[in-house]
Parts: C-alpha cells; structure tokens; sequence
C-alpha cells in the first residue's frame, strides 16, 4: 500500500467507483490536469495497482443465476496434482473464482450455471472424474447478501474538499 500517495488512493477509489471516466472526468474530480491524471493512470496500469477494467453483468439476466460454492479435496498432495488441478479450474469457464485454503479442504470454487442441470454435469463430468479430486462438497447460494469486487482503501479527502476546508478555516 505505501507505493500509493494520496492521490493515486483517490484515482484508484474514482475508478472503483466508475471505471468509464474519461482522464478528463477523473481529472476533474481528483482536481490535476488530464495530462497529469492520465500519466498516473498508466503507471497505475503498468505496476499493477489496476488490473483490468470488467463490465459486472447480471448473472440472471443472462441465464447463469445459479450460485454455488465447490468444495476441493485432493486425492494427494503432489506438486503434481496440484498443477493437474489448477490447470482443470483454469479451463472452467463457469469458475468465477478458486481459492487453495488451509484446513479441512484443498480448495473452495465459486462456480455459476444456467440451472441444477448443468451444475451437476460440471461436479460429474469435470470434477469428479479429474484424477486428482479426491472429494467435492456442493453448497448452492440461496440468496447473495452482498457482492462486490471494491477494494476499501483508505479514505483520502479530494482536493477540492480539502481546499474548501482549508478556505473556511482562513475565513474564520
């Protein structure tokens, strides 16, 4: 975090918030010149502090509404099994996300599809008979309470409410 200053935290909470400003929009809210916010926006890109800009679609709307949580355990431990495993999760288009954990299991999937149907042929056909699974335990998401990729970072006042502080204080 301490590679950030003040003004990279508010470029990075203003993208956060809406990733389609333009440098110039950004630039006007975070109070430098477009030349300036785009410079910082592209180191942003370029050291990693932004990896990528996604649209957030609404899963029912485009009819793969189910949810459900995957439980891994592995047959073995190997290196082996390991990157025989990660290699079948990355070519999983339906995997939105794969964790390794500590603990009683291996892994923990977050997995969508269109229906029941079609969830249990990924368990069946895909998981289950990889060679390296060993145990899968399936929780289906009844209702997601909250969801979303916003990463909190510190609060850092912008600079045109600094500086309408700072007036007042002179003022006063």
């Amino acid at each position: 975090m301490s590679a950030f200053d003040a003004i990279d935290l508010q470029i990075l909470n203003a993208l956060q918030a809406d990733a389609r400003l333009t440098n110039s929009e950004l630039a006007e809210r975070i109070g430098l010149s477009a030349s300036q916010c785009s410079r910082r926006r592209t180191r942003l890109e370029e050291t990693a502090g932004i990896t990528g800009y996604h649209a957030h679609i609404n899963k029912e709307a485009v009819g793969v509404g189910m949810t459900s949580m995957i439980s891994i355990t592995l047959s073995d431990h190997s290196a082996e099994n390991a990157t025989s495993f990660r290699t079948l999760v990355q070519e999983l288009p339906f995997v939105l996300e794969a964790h390794a954990l500590t603990g009683e299991m291996d892994y923990q999937l977050k997995v969508i599809a269109p229906d029941l149907k079609s969830l249990s042929e990924l368990i069946n056909s895909k998981l289950l008979s990889h060679a390296t699974v060993r145990t899968v335990k399936t929780s289906i998401v009844l209702n997601t309470i909250k969801e979303t990729t916003v990463i909190p970072l510190p609060a850092v006042a912008d600079k045109k409410s600094a500086k309408k502080a700072e007036r007042k204080m002179i003022v006063a």
